[in-house]
This record gives C-alpha cells, structure tokens and sequence, in this order.
C-alpha cells in the first residue's frame, strides 16, 4: 500500500483502537461491504490463532496447570513450548488429534467493557483504514 506498518495484534471489539491494535469496524447497518469483508477477514485470523493456541496446550498439556510452578520460570516454560511447538510443527511431527480432547477451547482473557472512545488513537483509524484496503487488494478467501 505504499506505507511501511509495524505489527499489530489482533483485538476484538472490547479493545480500544490503537496503532498497535487492529479490530473490527463496530456492527451496525451503516458498514459498508468493503467493511464488513474486513471484520470477516479479521474474525478468520483471529481464529487461525485461537487454533494455533489450541495445538500448543494439545501438544504440551502442561500448560494447562501452569499454576503449580513459579512465576518466575513461566515466561521460560512458555517459551520453551513454543519453540518445540514451531519445530515439531515445522518438521511435520505428526499431531495426534486425542491430544485435543484433553483441552477445551477457552476464551482468551479480555475486557468485559468496550474501551472509553477517548482511549482510541486517531491515528490508528488510517492503520485500520490502510488494512482495510490491503484485504481488498488480497481478493476473496
């Protein structure tokens, strides 16, 4: 689109929009078409990570009961699996689907509020705006 962007995380509507930020357009029957494809696009990506969370707690159960070591060895024990996840992964180990039925699929924390509007960045509304219109450039899917 002509403009370098940093990362952004994906939020859902509770969060405020930020540069950083990228959530949805609030549904109402004022979206455009071209709106409403990018709160599509963006609800699939977001579930493509739910998915990739899912596998990881799969594959290492134990961090299901993450409560039973210290708090400092957690950022450790976190990115240890991930690592082994990304190379189990990356080297086609295969992943054994019963491993799922040890894990429910569980919300991710969020606010139960949607943030003040005067939280939101002003700026970040030309982020969104500039995602919105590299979604179109994408085509279906």
């Amino acid at each position: 689109m002509g403009k370098a962007q940093k990362y952004v995380l994906l939020g859902d509507a509770t969060y405020p929009l930020q540069d950083w930020i990228l959530k949805p357009y609030q549904e109402d029957k004022n979206l455009t078409q071209r709106q409403l494809r990018f709160n599509y696009r963006l609800k699939r990506a977001h579930s493509v990570i739910e998915n990739a969370f899912l596998r990881l707690k799969a594959r290492w159960q134990i961090l299901l009961k993450c409560d039973d070591c210290s708090l400092e060895l957690l950022p450790t024990l976190v990115l240890a699996c991930c690592i082994l996840h990304n190379i189990c992964e990356a080297h086609d180990n295969p992943f054994n689907e019963e491993w799922l039925e040890g894990t429910e699929p569980t919300e991710l924390p969020k606010p139960c509020q949607p943030a003040p509007t005067a939280m939101e960045d002003g700026q970040a509304e030309q982020v969104r705006e500039l995602m919105c219109q590299y979604f179109e450039s994408c085509g279906e899917g």
